[in-house]
């Protein structure tokens, strides 16, 4: 659940600094008969976002195990590279986020009546299209060790509360947030989640009998951890650490998630400064 509430919330937040930067610049440049068509944009981002949730989770069912498996296992490595990119992009691109989108509206503004509209679309829709994807994924890695899906839909729909309640604040100038400190700590939160999720695609194609390896196990401490206790439950939320892994799954874990996170903590420190923060004047 909470890093299913990370997610929701770092790109909650993200769409909610660019709707909120739109409107702002509107606003200051007095052209605020132009807001419905970014508004339009946004529910157009939305509505294509929930479609593509529900295909993913409808899509798939009613076929036969194994390509169940395959889509489950290939669907995951997309969501692993979606994020992986999205965590890197924003660790060099939030300094410029604003000057890049009130480019875009002047640009837009003078293209045609719907510019301003896809302008809007696009920035929300692909955080909507990468949120929907790694949702999914995460979700079903928790359900995978028989979880329910409540709690990680939960804990998604509670990031995303929180992030309008952000971005409302920070529209309305009442907060700022340090963005540096902001986007370091749960990029490298959910780095420990895409590995998570990698296992999981692992596993499934494990289950698939594309990769072998299934029943060669690093560990089992399943008589240790008790693998219905809440705080394996957690950790295998959160982590998908299993008390039950195979060699496969946890190389790939680890082969991951230590590089990436390296990588990433030194492009952080080349990239941006300690005291960046954000507040945003209608």
């Amino acid at each position: 659940m909470l890093g299913n509430y990370l997610i929701g919330l770092r790109e909650g937040l993200e769409a909610a600094l660019v709707i909120s930067i739109l409107i702002a610049y509107l606003v200051r440049t007095e052209r605020q008969h132009l807001i419905p068509r970014v508004w339009a944009g946004v529910a157009a981002a939305v509505a294509i976002s929930l479609a593509f949730g529900a295909l993913l989770t409808f899509g798939p069912r009613g076929m036969e195990e194994r390509t169940e498996e395959l889509i489950a296992g290939s669907l995951s490595l997309l969501a692993v590279g979606f994020v992986t990119w999205m965590i890197f992009w924003m660790a060099g691109a939030a300094r410029a986020l604003g000057s890049q989108l009130r480019t875009s509206v002047d640009a837009a503004a003078e293209a045609g009546k719907w510019s301003l509209a896809t302008v809007a679309l696009l920035a929300v829709g692909r955080e909507g299209l990468e949120t929907a994807l790694f949702l999914w994924a995460a979700t079903k890695a928790a359900a995978s060790g028989g979880d329910s899906s409540f709690g990680p839909l939960l804990g998604a729909a509670l990031g995303l509360g929180t992030a309008i309640l952000l971005g409302w604040a920070i529209y309305k100038g009442a907060l700022k947030i340090n963005l540096t400190k902001f986007f370091t700590w749960t990029g490298a939160f959910l780095i420990l989640v895409a590995a998570g999720v990698l296992a999981y695609a692992v596993h499934e194609f494990q289950e698939a009998g594309v990769l072998g390896g299934e029943d060669d196990l690093m560990f089992d401490i399943s008589n240790v951890m008790n693998p219905d206790s809440w705080y394996a439950a957690v950790i295998k939320g959160i982590f998908n650490f299993s008390p039950r892994m195979s060699v496969v799954q946890v190389l790939a874990w680890v082969v991951y998630a230590v590089p990436v996170m390296a990588l990433f903590f030194a492009k952080v420190r080349r990239k941006a400064p300690a005291n960046e923060t954000v507040a945003i004047d209608a």
